[in-house]
Protein backbone atom coordinates (compact mmCIF):
# COMPACT_ATOMS: atom_id res chain seq x y z
CA UNK A 1 0.00 0.00 0.00
CA UNK A 2 1.35 3.50 -0.95
CA UNK A 3 0.23 6.12 1.29
CA UNK A 4 0.33 9.64 0.07
CA UNK A 5 0.62 12.34 1.63
CA UNK A 6 -0.87 15.74 1.05
CA UNK A 7 0.93 18.79 1.50
CA UNK A 8 -0.15 21.16 3.70
CA UNK A 9 1.46 24.40 4.92
CA UNK A 10 4.02 22.64 6.82
CA UNK A 11 5.44 20.55 4.33
CA UNK A 12 6.54 22.93 1.62
CA UNK A 13 7.58 26.09 3.04
CA UNK A 14 7.21 28.34 0.20
CA UNK A 15 7.92 32.09 0.03
CA UNK A 16 4.86 34.28 -1.91
CA UNK A 17 6.64 36.23 -4.62
CA UNK A 18 5.02 39.47 -3.06
CA UNK A 19 7.53 38.98 0.14
CA UNK A 20 10.33 37.98 -1.79
CA UNK A 21 9.26 41.64 -3.39
CA UNK A 22 8.63 43.56 -0.10
CA UNK A 23 12.55 42.12 1.30
CA UNK A 24 13.77 43.02 -2.08
CA UNK A 25 12.53 46.53 -1.57
CA UNK A 26 13.88 47.12 1.40
CA UNK A 27 17.74 45.31 0.23
CA UNK A 28 17.56 48.13 -2.50
CA UNK A 29 16.61 50.67 -0.10
CA UNK A 30 19.44 49.77 2.03
CA UNK A 31 21.74 48.85 -0.60
CA UNK A 32 21.32 52.23 -2.20
CA UNK A 33 22.29 53.59 1.63
CA UNK A 34 25.49 51.77 1.53
CA UNK A 35 26.61 52.86 -1.60
CA UNK A 36 26.10 55.85 -0.80
CA UNK A 37 28.47 55.53 1.76
CA UNK A 38 31.24 53.73 0.25
CA UNK A 39 31.02 56.76 -2.75
CA UNK A 40 31.00 59.06 0.17
CA UNK A 41 33.81 57.77 1.72
CA UNK A 42 35.81 57.52 -1.26
CA UNK A 43 35.03 60.91 -2.35
CA UNK A 44 35.79 62.18 0.86
CA UNK A 45 39.61 60.74 1.66
CA UNK A 46 40.17 61.90 -2.19
CA UNK A 47 43.44 64.46 -2.41
CA UNK A 48 41.90 68.19 -3.29
CA UNK A 49 43.18 71.43 -2.80
CA UNK A 50 39.23 72.32 -1.87
CA UNK A 51 38.41 70.40 0.81
CA UNK A 52 34.63 72.10 0.94
CA UNK A 53 33.77 70.71 -2.66
CA UNK A 54 34.92 67.40 -1.49
CA UNK A 55 32.82 67.45 1.66
CA UNK A 56 30.25 68.87 -0.97
CA UNK A 57 30.56 66.08 -3.52
CA UNK A 58 30.67 63.25 -0.85
CA UNK A 59 27.29 64.67 0.65
CA UNK A 60 25.33 65.17 -2.89
CA UNK A 61 26.76 61.24 -3.77
CA UNK A 62 25.40 59.83 -0.40
CA UNK A 63 21.72 61.74 -1.51
CA UNK A 64 21.61 61.02 -4.86
CA UNK A 65 22.27 56.98 -4.18
CA UNK A 66 19.64 56.92 -1.10
CA UNK A 67 16.95 58.44 -3.62
CA UNK A 68 17.91 56.12 -6.50
CA UNK A 69 18.13 53.12 -3.98
CA UNK A 70 14.31 54.17 -3.14
CA UNK A 71 13.14 54.70 -6.53
CA UNK A 72 14.53 51.20 -7.64
CA UNK A 73 12.68 49.68 -4.56
CA UNK A 74 9.72 51.13 -5.66
CA UNK A 75 10.10 50.19 -9.38
CA UNK A 76 9.85 46.44 -7.95
CA UNK A 77 6.44 46.74 -6.46
CA UNK A 78 4.25 43.94 -7.90
CA UNK A 79 1.05 44.58 -9.38
CA UNK A 80 -1.99 43.88 -7.69
CA UNK A 81 -3.17 40.26 -8.05
CA UNK A 82 -7.23 40.63 -7.71
CA UNK A 83 -9.18 40.04 -10.52
CA UNK A 84 -11.59 42.33 -9.73
CA UNK A 85 -10.98 45.81 -9.25
CA UNK A 86 -12.82 48.95 -7.83
CA UNK A 87 -12.38 52.39 -7.97
CA UNK A 88 -13.01 55.66 -6.29
CA UNK A 89 -14.73 58.38 -8.39
CA UNK A 90 -12.52 60.78 -6.43
CA UNK A 91 -9.23 61.60 -8.08
CA UNK A 92 -6.13 60.71 -6.66
CA UNK A 93 -3.60 63.22 -5.72
CA UNK A 94 0.11 63.04 -4.50
CA UNK A 95 -0.73 65.45 -1.61
CA UNK A 96 -2.98 62.77 -0.11
CA UNK A 97 -0.67 59.87 0.58
CA UNK A 98 2.61 62.21 1.21
CA UNK A 99 3.73 62.70 4.90
CA UNK A 100 1.22 65.23 5.98
CA UNK A 101 3.47 66.93 8.43
CA UNK A 102 7.31 66.53 7.15
CA UNK A 103 6.51 67.46 3.68
CA UNK A 104 5.44 70.84 4.32
CA UNK A 105 8.39 70.98 6.44
CA UNK A 106 10.83 69.39 3.94
CA UNK A 107 9.10 72.25 1.47
CA UNK A 108 10.02 75.07 3.77
CA UNK A 109 13.70 73.67 3.84
CA UNK A 110 14.23 73.41 0.19
CA UNK A 111 13.06 77.11 -0.43
CA UNK A 112 15.32 78.34 2.66
CA UNK A 113 17.82 76.30 0.83
CA UNK A 114 17.26 77.78 -2.45
CA UNK A 115 17.24 81.15 -0.80
CA UNK A 116 20.62 80.96 1.17
CA UNK A 117 22.27 79.64 -2.22
CA UNK A 118 20.83 82.84 -3.65
CA UNK A 119 21.82 85.33 -0.84
CA UNK A 120 25.26 83.43 -1.40
CA UNK A 121 25.92 83.71 -4.79
CA UNK A 122 25.03 87.38 -4.59
CA UNK A 123 27.38 87.97 -1.93
CA UNK A 124 30.03 86.00 -3.15
CA UNK A 125 33.37 86.90 -3.91
CA UNK A 126 36.66 85.46 -5.23
CA UNK A 127 38.86 84.09 -2.64
CA UNK A 128 42.57 84.27 -1.57
CA UNK A 129 43.59 82.51 -4.87
CA UNK A 130 41.43 84.20 -7.35
CA UNK A 131 39.02 81.98 -7.74
CA UNK A 132 35.51 83.31 -8.19
CA UNK A 133 32.16 82.11 -5.84
CA UNK A 134 34.09 80.29 -3.26
CA UNK A 135 34.23 82.93 -0.34
CA UNK A 136 32.68 86.21 0.68
CA UNK A 137 34.73 89.34 1.38
CA UNK A 138 34.80 90.95 5.26
CA UNK A 139 36.17 94.38 6.30
CA UNK A 140 37.06 94.09 10.11
CA UNK A 141 38.97 96.84 11.53
CA UNK A 142 40.14 98.41 8.64
CA UNK A 143 41.48 95.04 7.14
CA UNK A 144 39.54 93.77 3.60
CA UNK A 145 39.90 89.98 3.44
CA UNK A 146 37.42 87.12 1.99
CA UNK A 147 36.72 84.10 3.88
CA UNK A 148 35.40 80.65 2.68
CA UNK A 149 34.08 78.46 2.05
CA UNK A 150 30.83 80.75 0.72
CA UNK A 151 28.34 79.07 -0.82
CA UNK A 152 28.73 80.83 -4.21
CA UNK A 153 27.94 80.03 -7.19
CA UNK A 154 30.88 77.91 -7.69
CA UNK A 155 29.12 75.77 -4.70
CA UNK A 156 25.30 75.97 -5.32
CA UNK A 157 25.80 75.31 -9.15
CA UNK A 158 26.37 71.11 -7.97
CA UNK A 159 23.50 71.89 -5.17
CA UNK A 160 21.19 72.83 -7.56
CA UNK A 161 21.57 70.75 -10.28
CA UNK A 162 21.44 67.52 -7.48
CA UNK A 163 18.26 68.90 -5.99
CA UNK A 164 16.54 69.36 -9.38
CA UNK A 165 17.42 66.07 -10.83
CA UNK A 166 16.24 64.41 -7.37
CA UNK A 167 13.29 66.39 -7.08
CA UNK A 168 12.07 65.41 -10.91
CA UNK A 169 12.74 61.59 -10.23
CA UNK A 170 11.07 62.37 -6.93
CA UNK A 171 7.79 64.05 -8.22
CA UNK A 172 7.82 61.65 -10.80
CA UNK A 173 7.73 58.19 -8.72
CA UNK A 174 5.06 60.04 -6.64
CA UNK A 175 2.64 60.66 -9.48
CA UNK A 176 3.13 57.25 -10.70
CA UNK A 177 2.53 55.87 -7.20
CA UNK A 178 -0.51 57.53 -6.84
CA UNK A 179 -2.25 56.73 -9.76
CA UNK A 180 -1.17 53.21 -10.13
CA UNK A 181 -3.32 50.47 -9.63
CA UNK A 182 -2.97 48.88 -5.54
CA UNK A 183 -3.59 49.17 -1.75
CA UNK A 184 -4.23 52.63 -0.26
CA UNK A 185 -1.63 51.60 2.82
CA UNK A 186 0.78 50.52 -0.40
CA UNK A 187 0.69 53.82 -2.24
CA UNK A 188 1.65 55.23 1.89
CA UNK A 189 4.33 53.67 2.80
CA UNK A 190 5.69 54.12 -1.17
CA UNK A 191 4.80 57.61 -1.10
CA UNK A 192 6.51 58.33 2.29
CA UNK A 193 9.73 56.70 1.54
CA UNK A 194 10.17 58.48 -1.67
CA UNK A 195 9.48 61.50 0.10
CA UNK A 196 12.19 60.67 3.11
CA UNK A 197 14.78 60.18 0.56
CA UNK A 198 13.96 63.45 -1.46
CA UNK A 199 14.39 64.65 2.26
CA UNK A 200 17.59 63.27 3.08
CA UNK A 201 18.97 65.15 0.01
CA UNK A 202 17.73 68.26 0.52
CA UNK A 203 18.21 68.26 4.47
CA UNK A 204 22.08 67.37 4.03
CA UNK A 205 22.61 69.81 1.68
CA UNK A 206 20.96 72.72 3.44
CA UNK A 207 23.17 71.43 6.53
CA UNK A 208 25.75 71.48 4.71
CA UNK A 209 25.29 75.25 3.55
CA UNK A 210 24.47 76.51 6.87
CA UNK A 211 27.74 74.84 8.18
CA UNK A 212 29.32 77.10 5.41
CA UNK A 213 27.72 79.91 6.31
CA UNK A 214 28.50 79.03 10.30
CA UNK A 215 31.74 78.96 9.92
CA UNK A 216 32.16 82.24 8.03
CA UNK A 217 30.81 83.60 10.97
CA UNK A 218 32.94 82.16 13.43
CA UNK A 219 36.01 83.41 12.16
CA UNK A 220 35.23 86.95 12.16
CA UNK A 221 34.32 89.31 14.89
CA UNK A 222 33.01 91.95 12.75
CA UNK A 223 29.59 90.62 11.52
CA UNK A 224 27.37 93.21 13.71
CA UNK A 225 24.06 93.13 13.45
CA UNK A 226 23.52 91.13 10.26
CA UNK A 227 26.02 88.49 11.70
CA UNK A 228 23.51 88.16 14.98
CA UNK A 229 20.49 88.19 12.58
CA UNK A 230 21.82 85.37 10.58
CA UNK A 231 23.00 83.00 13.73
CA UNK A 232 19.83 83.43 15.04
CA UNK A 233 18.16 82.29 11.62
CA UNK A 234 20.86 79.51 10.69
CA UNK A 235 21.48 77.57 13.91
CA UNK A 236 17.80 76.78 14.51
CA UNK A 237 17.26 75.77 11.07
CA UNK A 238 20.05 73.23 11.67
CA UNK A 239 18.92 71.63 14.37
CA UNK A 240 15.55 71.49 12.43
CA UNK A 241 17.51 69.53 9.43
CA UNK A 242 18.84 67.61 11.69
CA UNK A 243 15.54 66.30 13.25
CA UNK A 244 14.97 65.83 9.58
CA UNK A 245 17.39 64.01 8.44
CA UNK A 246 16.83 61.39 11.38
CA UNK A 247 13.47 60.77 10.76
CA UNK A 248 14.23 60.61 6.69
CA UNK A 249 16.72 57.51 7.50
CA UNK A 250 14.77 56.00 9.48
CA UNK A 251 11.62 56.14 7.28
CA UNK A 252 13.97 54.95 4.59
CA UNK A 253 15.46 51.89 6.48
CA UNK A 254 11.78 50.50 8.63
CA UNK A 255 9.72 49.26 6.24
CA UNK A 256 6.11 50.72 7.23
CA UNK A 257 7.69 52.89 10.38
CA UNK A 258 4.76 55.59 9.75
CA UNK A 259 1.22 55.39 10.00
CA UNK A 260 -1.34 55.88 7.56
CA UNK A 261 -2.35 59.14 9.20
Amino acid sequence: MIQVLTGGPDVLDTVPPERLLARADLCARWAGLTLGAVVAQQLAVRDSDDGAMTFLSAVTAFGLCAVGGVLLGDSLTPAPLEAVRTASLAPRRVRDHVPPRMAPLLLFQTACLVVLLAIGAAAASPDTMGRAGRAVTVTCRDVTRPLGPWPGIFYATPILASLALGTAACVWALRRIAHRPGENQQRHDRSWAITAAWGLLVSSQLLLVLGMIGRVLSRTTCAGMLGNVTALVIYPLGLLSLFSLGWCLFTIVIPRAVGDE
